[in-house]
């Protein structure tokens, strides 16, 4: 790859090889959907990297889908979802998916990210009934799902964490955390998302509402839809967490790479490094992240701003309810994505550095 330009994101899913064996299952049961055997092996086998049983886990068609019946299972109906005002897109939507109105509030600086504390306050603020939270970990950091669990026993509020690149850093409780298993992720299936919680009712409800509301019978017991994940994509989750720990060390690998060369001069995105990530994310104030992106891309080096701006600054929340976001703002003109991935040379990585601090150099010498 030296010499050419650099992808940002470069996703490699399982193989044919890899694949085979699974197919092969498939082809002799038949069964290609609606919770089949792949379907019991992978929950089984999520949850088992997580210390939980499979009885633990749900997987679901997309993050999104999962998002939203998490809400649901909670009883939620209508009212306010805080969030924070820096996230994906998809924060809000699965929120209006699930019946309720998103609010927008601020993160911490320091963690990139809404605390329970931080929520507790805006309780306080609240414009009207908040009927949750869902907090949202900024590009797979390490959340205290305890300290969340802890929120909702003092306040009653239910959480749901938005966790969609935290697989490797995900510690189970009782409120729910998603994450994504999109094909961008550190592990993924092409199309996915997966819910976990030590609460095994609540995840056997938000199965139940992947499947129609059906509980047992084929009447609709609660509302629901059709979020379930076919066998075909089990097959690819069962293939990718047969080469996990390879796959795992080797964006370890790259990370500390990154943090070597960069470390003195750049934040790097939360705990980056301790956990497999397939995403590379800056906040440098120094140089505005729209200027580096420029300067990089004439280097042949592609960046993306994965959160560019804030919600309200989304033309399509522009009228929704917000209190002032000036962090949440700042974050997304200060973050920029690095080449992230998992055949990423190390060659690469250092021609990247350099450019890096080539034009974080030129700035200083020359502001304007």
């Amino acid at each position: 790859m030296s010499g050419s330009v650099i992808p940002v994101c470069r996703p490699l899913l399982p193989g044919l090889d890899d694949l085979t064996p699974y197919i092969r299952a498939i082809d002799g049961s038949r069964w290609y959907s609606n919770f089949g055997p792949l379907y019991r092996q992978l929950v089984d086998r999520l949850g088992g990297t997580r210390g939980v049983p499979g009885d633990n886990v749900v997987v679901l068609a997309n993050g999104t889908v999962a998002l939203t019946l998490a809400l649901q299972a909670q009883g939620v109906r209508e009212g306010l979802c805080m969030m924070p005002a820096w996230t994906f897109i998809a924060t809000p939507m699965a929120a209006e998916a699930a019946g309720l109105t998103p609010w927008f509030v601020d993160i911490d600086r320091a963690g990139w990210s809404l605390t329970p504390a931080l929520a507790e306050s805006y309780l306080r603020l609240a414009p009207g009934p908040v009927a949750a939270v869902m907090p949202v970990a900024p590009f797979g950091a390490a959340v205290d799902t305890a300290a969340w669990d802890a929120f909702t026993e003092r306040t009653g509020v239910p959480v749901v964490i938005d966790a969609a690149a935290g697989f490797d850093a995900l510690t189970v409780g009782r409120t729910p955390s998603v994450v994504s298993l999109h094909a961008t992720k550190a592990i993924g299936v092409g199309e996915g998302g997966a819910v976990f919680s030590t609460d095994a009712a609540m995840v056997e409800d938000i199965r139940q509402r992947s499947n129609f509301g059906f509980r047992g019978t084929r009447l609709a017991a609660v509302s629901g839809g059709n979020g379930k994940l076919s066998e075909y994509a089990c097959a690819v989750g069962l293939a990718a967490l047969d080469r996990w720990a390879v796959r795992r060390q080797a964006f370890l690998a790259r990370a500390e790479r990154y943090r070597e060369a960069l470390g003195a001069v750049l934040e790097f995105q939360p705990d980056f490094g301790s956990f497999a990530s397939a995403t590379c994310v800056v906040w440098t104030e120094r140089r505005p992240a729209a200027a580096l992106q420029q300067a990089l891309a004439a280097a042949g080096i592609e960046t993306l701003r994965w959160w560019q701006a804030a919600c309200p600054d989304h033309p399509a929340y522009r009228d929704a309810r917000s209190t002032e976001v000036p962090v949440s703002r700042r974050a997304a003109a200060s973050t920029l994505g690095l080449p992230m991935s998992i055949d990423l040379d190390v060659d690469d990585i250092d021609r990247i550095c350099v450019a890096v601090r080539r034009e974080l150099d030129r700035n200083a010498r020359d502001p304007a």
